[in-house]
């Protein structure tokens, strides 16, 4: 469905831009982001293996730091065109940037060793490591690995032992995946005995489980060049750990025995030991018991918990002093199962009936509360709760570590309330020591950034109170603000770090520098006080930085739709830049026909409002022609859509090479911009930001008119498609066309989170009125629905309702059902072959 999985919480670095393509099709959020950002590099060569050919491909793709020892040194390896690669060593302190070894004479040694041709611009060198004296080099050629001694020059084998391999497999399942290289697609294979479980090692260092593979089985994962993945057996004993490199392909479990050195995990204990060891507590019936350490003997502490009403072990927590226990006991919500048919099964003649979990909005869902005891008497200490009374969700429960109260994070049902929640230990009564609410809402599934400083008694939030997504300190203990960190008509987008002891924060800002696209992110730090606000990258453009080890030096690499990547060492204690390390060059790509995307700013519905978004023109473009205009739209409030690193957009070139202009606009209702250039899409997701969208094009006809606004088509998957739909029904003046993929139609039939998280609950005539499937009567134009019959991320009903109502009101259109397809089925080749037909069919085949 897409690259790691969809959720969504607190944007990690610029890992928004790739969220901000997903929208409606991601599951609930309940962790920070795994999935990277696009790459701010042109992809893969379509002519690979042939030189001669023209390559749709920017030069040098990237620049991956490979810091040593000493974290003032590093090296990287360029890519260019014709499979040339060079390789360069670079001193941080003074920006020097040398060959990091001669490549004629390595190629000549490696020539020598190998019996094998091998040129100095063609060294197809990888996982190189180097000396701290920088004396000698390890690497691979294919799968055999060599040494190679910098001062002679001398080439010999260096087999690769199981220690070497253990070692590896060790740093990288200890620690985060710290780099997002180009996309890439992975297939892990299990050639062991047993079965293996699968991990993505995420930002944070925590493992993010992506299939449990049997002997035999294998995953193919679409991921980025870096991230790290950690492979387990059946006892979670560690197999190996390994980067995805640059070029994907195939990586093979073959070793059932367990990393040497990796810990060996205990046992799971049945309930959960008091910190001073004298008790265990646990739930046996739906109830809490106590067991004793000495005597084995154990009693029931809660009386309350049912079958419908439980507690778990899962959620008992201990204060540190062990005198007192915070349990959730969860009410079970309802249990809705969508049922979908596969008329066409791979395994059999007769079709299979298969269902899943799925609540929709309105549904019951499962409320836990917490329930505090005195474990030394025995007693349930009342908690009220007036400051929690309809929870979505109630998280990062934790205990102050003098025991003297428990807090957690709530968010309440229908997202205007966000608070964090202080329990005293001894009286039960509850404070809201951070108490965040809105009339719209809390967007706590794009701009939630909750940081508790033990040490200081404080805490680190983010809000949008003040219009602008900022930064604020409050004091835990009186539950005030003691600072607002950051301020101004710009946005904090991501918390990049947070430097407890220079109490300083790094993060990335989007509208900080005034003169450049809003949405293009740059990294800023500032104190916790407010004080020494910097802003540490400059280039115009959207950035993407890494650091070194020390984090005395970052390489920032920025770009726009219109300027391919340029790559820069940089100071992180001033921003200031070291030296150019690379600047791509698109010369070959231009010659394959490709369009540069202009960027076009215009004003939106309120005459005020800068509205942002991109044109792309055919490959054979001839401005004294009129071309049809297209919109690939997704106007879903999660995030921004708009491209704004370099990219290839091969898609939408594909579709404007038929004939066509082809337009990608943000209007009101998006996010990453103020409070209430988001709020528009508050219970109001039939808005769309037309008005925005509308007031664009006409803007960019009036300077190009090339473009012929009398035949306008659109096109969406999932909220995308109940867009592309909402065109035809409340705007079929400006469209003429729409092609709606997998759309949540009717935001009653779809996942409940997402739509909750805009629409609001209870549910009210707001979703009615933004309903495409009872506003079908008002359909004009002309109309192609895609469907996949095993959607698990949509229900597909969405669309055949739709239908329905459109053959009731005796409306013509046209329905494409994929057997066996599922989300987002429209960008299948298939899908894609029929949108543009249907497009010149309907938009150049109708011109007189």
């Amino acid at each position: 469905m897409n690259r790691h999985d969809c959720v969504i919480r607190t944007w990690v670095g610029w890992a928004a831009l790739a969220l901000s393509t997903l929208g409606c099709h991601a599951p609930a959020p309940t962790s920070p982001p795994p999935t990277p950002a696009p790459s701010a590099h042109a992809s893969v060569a379509t002519a690979a293996g042939n030189p001669s050919a023209p390559t749709k491909e920017v030069f040098p793709h990237h620049v991956k730091p490979h810091w040593l020892a000493d974290h003032t040194h590093f090296f990287y390896r360029n890519e260019l065109a014709d499979n040339v690669r060079e390789f360069f060593l670079v001193d941080a302190a003074t920006g020097e940037r040398a060959p990091l070894f001669d490549h004629a004479r390595l190629a000549a040694a490696l020539t020598q060793a190998t019996g094998k041709d091998v040129k100095p611009e063609h060294l197809h060198i990888h996982r190189l490591d180097l000396d701290e004296k920088r004396t000698t080099m390890l690497f691979y050629v294919a799968d055999k690995r060599w040494r190679c001694d910098l001062q002679t020059y001398a080439v010999r084998p260096e087999p690769e032992t199981r220690e070497d391999r253990d070692a590896q497999a060790l740093r990288l399942a200890a620690g985060p995946t710290t780099r997002t290289g180009p996309a890439t697609d992975l297939d892990i294979v299990n050639h062991t005995r047993g079965e293996v479980s699968v991990y993505w090692m995420d930002f944070e260092g925590h493992r993010k489980l992506y299939g449990k593979l049997p002997p035999g089985g294998q995953l193919a994962q679409s991921t980025y060049a870096g991230h790290v993945w950690v492979v387990t057996d059946t006892a979670d004993r560690l197999l190996t750990a390994f980067e995805t490199p640059e070029d994907g392909g195939e990586h093979v479990i073959d070793e059932d025995k367990p990393v040497a050195g990796a810990p060996v995990p205990p046992p799971a204990p049945k309930g959960v030991a008091s910190p001073d060891g004298r008790r265990t507590a646990f739930v046996k019936d739906h109830n809490i018991y106590l067991r004793e350490a000495r005597g084995h003997t154990s009693t029931a502490l809660s009386h309350d918990g049912t079958a419908d009403d439980s507690y778990a072990d899962d959620d008992l927590r201990w204060s540190p002093d062990s005198t007192r226990l915070v349990a959730l006991r969860t009410k079970k919500g309802d249990d809705r199962k969508v049922y979908l048919i596969e008329s066409s099964p791979t395994d059999q003649v007769q079709p299979k009936l298969t269902s899943y979990d799925y609540l929709k909005p309105g549904d019951r869902i499962p409320i836990a509360k917490p329930h505090l005891f005195d474990v030394t008497t025995r007693a349930s200490i009342p908690v009220s709760d007036a400051l929690f009374p309809q929870p979505w969700s109630l998280s990062e429960l934790r205990w102050s570590s003098d025991s003297k109260h428990f807090s957690f994070l709530y968010n309440q049902r229908g997202h205007q309330v966000l608070r964090v929640v202080s329990v005293d230990a001894r009286s039960g009564e509850a404070r809201a020591v951070v108490d965040e609410q809105s009339k719209t809402f809390v967007d706590y599934s794009g701009k939630l950034f909750y940081r508790r400083l033990d040490e200081t008694r404080e805490i680190l939030w983010m809000s949008e109170r003040d219009g602008y997504n900022h930064l604020y300190l409050y004091d835990a203990d009186a539950g005030t603000v003691k600072t607002q960190i950051t301020r101004g008509e710009w946005v904090v987008r991501s918390v990049e770090w947070v430097d407890e002891k220079q109490r300083q924060i790094w993060f990335f800002a989007g509208g900080v520098r005034a003169d450049q696209d809003p949405y293009y992110l740059h990294l800023c730090r500032v104190g916790f006080d407010g004080t020494g606000f910097t802003v540490l990258t400059e280039g115009d453009g959207t950035h993407m930085v890494e650091f070194s080890p020390d984090r005395r030096f970052f390489v920032d690499t920025w770009s726009r739709v219109d300027q391919p990547p340029v790559t820069e060492l940089r100071r992180a204690s001033d921003g200031k830049r070291v030296v150019e390390l690379e600047r791509a060059d698109d010369r070959h790509l231009l010659e394959t026909g490709w369009t540069v995307p202009e960027r076009f700013v215009a004003k939106g519905r309120d005459g005020q409002t800068d509205i942002y978004g991109i044109i792309i023109r055919p490959s054979h473009f001839d401005p004294t022609r009129t071309y049809p205009v297209i919109e690939d739209i997704y106007a879903g409030p999660t995030a921004a859509f708009v491209p704004k690193a370099f990219g290839l957009e091969e898609e939408q070139h594909a579709l404007a090479d038929r004939g066509f202009i082809l337009v990608q606009i943000d209007g009101m209702g998006t996010s990453f911009r103020s409070r209430a250039f988001h709020d528009v899409a508050w219970k109001n997701l039939a808005d769309s930001g037309f008005p925005d969208r509308i007031a664009w094009m006409k803007a960019a006809a009036a300077k190009h008119p090339e473009m012929d606004l009398s035949r306008v088509g659109i096109y969406g998957g999932s909220a995308g498609g109940q867009s592309a739909l909402r065109a035809l029904l409340s705007h079929g003046d400006f469209y003429k066309v729409a092609v709606a993929d997998s759309g949540c139609h009717d935001n009653r039939m779809d996942k409940i989170w997402w739509n909750e998280q805009w629409m609001g609950w209870p549910v009210d005539d707001s979703y009615v009125k933004s309903s495409n499937v009872a506003d079908a009567k008002k359909l004009t134009g002309k109309l192609l629905l895609v469907v996949g019959e095993l959607d698990h991320n949509v229900d597909p009903s969405s669309t055949m309702q739709v239908v329905n109502a459109l053959i009731k009101a005796d409306k013509d259109f046209e329905l494409l059902v994929v057997p066996g397809g599922g989300h987002g089925v429209g960008d299948s080749p298939y899908g894609k072959r029929r949108r543009a037909d249907f497009f010149v069919r309907n938009l150049i085949g109708a011109k007189p």
